[in-house]
């Protein structure tokens, strides 16, 4: 079938016209099950079209001692810059409506779908999520589950499946107090526990010993972190940590979760651009785009793997 020059341009007039409507739809849809959003600062700060995400980190040396009151050789503090930067790559996603859908809902009055703008949305969520988490091969990130610089020290009791409620709180205490005690030196405390599926449904389920309460709801109000800080510990169930580990077993992941410990980039959120990308055999494509740079853990000594739980 061959359409005409000016069936084409009304249809482009036509789709022009709805994009704003369907792009302010899609935008007010929020995906509950798109993790890193609750998961890892993000920062949209940037020039979209930057290349790099440049930052510096620092760290101070120098201790008082005492010294004779004739001294010549009073010690001296400093500080230690290093440079980090982050590359931002560009990726895509957008969507298209076909040329008969485009005149029926012309003819009728009505608005165009949203169905696949949504579809292209939630293909970006999915991806920015897969990069938060789980990192990108190919662009050479690494995510908030397997980041090299992360320490990793083996649970105090092993696998979960045969362990004690009083054992299970033990290994998710000796976590949290990995990185307040062993890792930062009484600095920083994690606010924020991530668990297998597997076992957080197991410590859902499972039952003090003298009681009818589940562990989960116990170790809510009882874990070194709201003990300090009298505030409540984030504790989520995260798909891929089951098999995470060095030998394959299950990941749990304590961190403090904030800015200054990590952080994705994402300079150019999704954006459909409303310039269309031009007729198209029987469509016409609504391109979308977006700029994504890599998840920086800028303090790995307060993020903590533990394994094996």
């Amino acid at each position: 079938m061959k359409v005409s020059q000016f069936d084409a341009q009304a249809a482009a007039g036509f789709v022009t016209s709805q994009t704003a409507h369907v792009e302010t739809q899609v935008y007010q849809i929020r995906y509950a099950d798109i993790q890193y959003q609750n998961l890892i600062p993000v920062d949209t700060t940037a020039h979209p079209f930057a290349k790099t995400v440049e930052y510096y980190s620092s760290d101070k040396f120098g201790s008082a001692r005492w010294i004779n009151g004739n001294a010549d050789d009073v010690p001296l503090a400093g500080t230690e810059k290093t440079k980090h930067s982050t590359a931002v790559h560009m990726a895509g996603i957008g969507y298209s409506h076909g040329w008969e859908e485009i005149m029926q809902a012309q003819m009728l009055g009505h608005n165009l779908p949203a169905d696949d703008a949504m579809a292209a949305r939630r293909a970006y969520e999915e991806h920015v999520d897969g990069v938060a988490m789980n990192g990108d091969t190919e662009k050479g990130f690494e995510g908030l589950l397997n980041h090299s610089a992360v320490p990793t020290v083996a649970s105090t009791n092993g696998t979960w499946t045969n362990k004690t409620p009083d054992q299970i709180l033990q290994d998710i205490n000796d976590g949290l107090a990995y990185v307040h005690v062993t890792a930062t030196n009484t600095v920083a405390m994690a606010d924020t526990l991530l668990l297998p599926w597997s076992r957080f449904h197991l410590i859902s389920t499972k039952r003090l010993t003298d009681s009818n309460e589940t562990v989960l709801s116990y170790l809510r109000r009882n874990n070194v972190y709201t003990a300090t800080t009298g505030n409540p510990l984030t504790i989520r169930g995260i798909r891929g940590l089951d098999s995470l580990g060095g030998s394959g077993e299950p990941r749990m992941v304590c961190y403090r979760r904030a800015p200054e410990v990590l952080k994705l980039h994402i300079p150019m959120p999704h954006r459909f651009l409303t310039q269309l990308a031009g007729w198209d055999g029987l469509s016409w494509k609504v391109p979308g785009v977006f700029r994504l740079g890599g998840l920086d853990i800028r303090l790995p000594k307060e993020v903590a793997y533990i394994e094996g739980i």
